[in-house]
């Protein structure tokens, strides 16, 4: 075996190795509690916009765009839009890298790949701060209800001729919503490409954590994942990322399109 093919075998048994660890898991359970308490996600940023995420999720994500090479990624819920940029500057640096190999000069004005936002309230703030953003020509934005018929209209117009579709799913996280997000969304992702479903962790906190929010456990985007997925069999749990990065705020919620 090649010194490259032996790497990635032994990281495929790294990884195997990581997701029977249950005594790592449940101390990672803990520690994940104690950096929530602490809003340890907001210490982070993409390229100068704040990302609301563990780093681990990022990482998880830049492999996975690498992976896919999507020309459209689609996300639900922008916040102060760090995880746009931190989307479009894979999307930018796989535009250099294709038109590299082929001998091509980019058009910054017409990007290949792009990235649609939607949330149902973009404050005036972040929607100037993104805009300004060197990335921005990438990102285009729907301020409105993610599950209304008007927008799912307006993405499903905007999705129409795209090569290669990822979803992301981060808003409103109830059961109710998610699963209408699913059913409105995830059949754009093309096969071998992801819908990415966040918070699902909430199904894994204790009775009552999120106090001041709707959703709890037995009310979440896991639980929204599981109905969903009884009904969809084209989509699968890769449940090798979340073994992998063990930090997630998505267990269960890295859904690959197989067929």
């Amino acid at each position: 075996m090649n010194p490259v093919d032996a790497f990635a075998a032994e990281v495929k048994t790294n990884i195997e190795s990581l997701g029977n660890a249950t005594e790592l898991q449940s101390m990672t359970k803990e520690w994940m509690l104690e950096t929530i308490r602490h809003r340890y996600t907001y210490n982070f940023t993409s390229l100068g916009r704040p990302i609301i995420q563990y780093p681990q999720d990022m990482v998880a994500m830049h492999e996975l765009i690498w992976q896919v090479k999507p020309t459209l990624i689609i996300e639900t819920g922008i916040a102060h839009g760090g995880s746009l940029i931190h989307y479009a500057s894979m999307l930018a640096l796989i535009d250099l890298c294709e038109a590299t190999e082929k001998g091509e000069l980019l058009n910054p004005s017409e990007p290949k790949r792009r990235i649609l936002g939607i949330d149902i309230d973009i404050r005036s703030h972040n929607k100037a701060a993104i805009l300004a953003h060197p990335l921005s020509k990438r990102i285009d934005l729907i301020q409105g209800s993610s599950i209304s018929d008007e927008v799912i209209g307006q993405v499903e117009k905007y999705a129409a001729g795209a090569e290669t579709i990822m979803v992301v799913l981060d808003s409103n996280h109830t059961h109710d919503h998610v699963l209408a997000e699913l059913n409105a969304y995830a059949h754009l992702v093309s096969v071998g490409s992801y819908c990415v479903v966040y918070d699902t962790i909430v199904e894994d906190m204790p009775e009552g954590w999120f106090k001041d929010r709707p959703w709890n456990k037995g009310d979440n985007p896991k639980t929204a994942v599981w109905a969903y997925l009884k009904e969809h069999p084209e989509f699968q749990i890769d449940k090798q990322i979340e073994n992998k990065i063990q930090i997630t705020v998505g267990p269960d919620g890295y859904l690959i399109r197989t067929r």
